[in-house]
């Protein structure tokens, strides 16, 4: 993905702490104090333009959503999208995945959502693929028992690769769908990027995964 030089990002991104919290390991464990709510916490990792996360927080008030993002030039659209809904809901860090634990304790994060990540379809790169054992370790110590990961792709490599991670780490699969928008799921928010490969009618493909208690 080519990214756009947006010099003013850094300068948005600061002038933004409702949206973007400047320095989020303040609040870990504390997320609940932060929203002054008691819900369940879901993450994204990789939000994007925001338009998933922010679509979630209006269709569900009672849950917090943090979405994670680290490029500056992608993350500044999702804080406009914010800025419009002004949901209460809603932050974004501008941070790595790589740096999860620095942000949530343990057992914190109920839900997390993993949304048309990076294939990283060398074999070489298989350790960067945000569904490899290292990356579950991390997620299996900062969600709930029985934590659940959503996860959505347009790439069946990614997901036959994905499905056969999460089986070996002895995750519960459940509501694996090969076609999604020819599924009989409901209700599906849909980000940027699977509005785009859909109109290409590409498939998509989706599951949710859960952690052993």
């Amino acid at each position: 993905m080519r990214l756009r030089n947006k010099p003013w990002a850094a300068e948005k991104i600061a002038n933004s702490p409702n949206i973007v919290p400047p320095n989020p390991s303040e609040y870990r464990g504390e997320w609940a104090a932060y929203f002054n709510h008691n819900g369940p916490i879901h993450v994204e990792v990789g939000t994007g333009k925001g338009k998933f996360l922010t679509e979630m927080a209006q269709a569900y008030p009672d849950v917090c959503f943090i979405g994670i993002e680290k490029f500056d030039s992608v993350i500044v659209s999702a804080i406009e999208r914010a800025e419009k809904a002004n949901l209460p809901n809603l932050v974004f860090l501008n941070e790595d995945v790589q740096e999860l634990r620095s942000f949530f304790a343990e057992g914190e994060i109920d839900q997390l959502y993993l949304n048309f990540s990076d294939p990283w379809p060398k074999v070489r790169h298989a350790k960067r693929r945000l569904t490899h054992e290292g990356f579950l370790s991390m997620y299996q110590e900062v969600l709930k028992p029985k934590g659940e990961v959503h996860f959505k792709t347009d790439n069946q490599g990614l997901f036959e690769y994905s499905l056969e991670s999460f089986s070996k780490y002895g995750l519960k699969l459940q509501n694996i769908s090969l076609d999604l928008h020819n599924s009989d799921i409901s209700f599906n928010v849909m980000t940027e990027y699977e509005e785009k490969f859909s109109e290409r009618g590409n498939r998509i493909y989706r599951c949710e995964a859960s952690f052993p208690s």
